[in-house]
């Protein structure tokens, strides 16, 4: 599995690229596969404030659905409304064209480096929370 080192991440398997006060997130490869082909997506509307790791959306597949957690406090500035048309985009792209949004960050608190996610995720075995 495929850990891109430059990215945070959180034990829920969201991830943030964080960019002079503004972060971009999307789940990790890991949750993507363990969900199967998503095709339904409920994202937090712009200009609405998510709190680090509080549901802040949905994610479905046909077999599961899952709470999207924010991996950190801050303002939605925009939404990836590409996914509208082709939300298998989280799954075969979840680090660049499947990205779900992005937020003003105001507190990042307790995301993991690519070597502690990659090691939760070994642990994990499979199972997403």
């Amino acid at each position: 599995m495929s850990v891109p080192r430059h990215l945070r991440y959180t034990w829920d398997h969201e991830w943030l690229a964080v960019d002079e006060g503004n972060a971009t997130v999307g789940i990790t490869a890991f949750a993507a596969k363990a969900l199967g082909d998503v095709v339904h997506l409920r994202l937090p509307e712009v200009g609405t404030w998510v709190e680090a790791g509080e549901s802040c959306g949905r994610i479905e597949s046909p077999t599961a659905a899952s709470d999207l957690y924010a991996p950190a406090s801050g303002e939605v500035l925009e939404v990836n409304t590409a996914l509208d048309a082709d939300p298998t985009a989280v799954n075969s792209a979840p680090y660049s064209t499947g990205w779900l949004f992005r937020l003003r960050v105001e507190n990042i608190a307790g995301a993991l480096s690519a070597d502690a996610y990659a090691a939760h995720c070994a642990h994990t075995r499979g199972n997403p929370r």
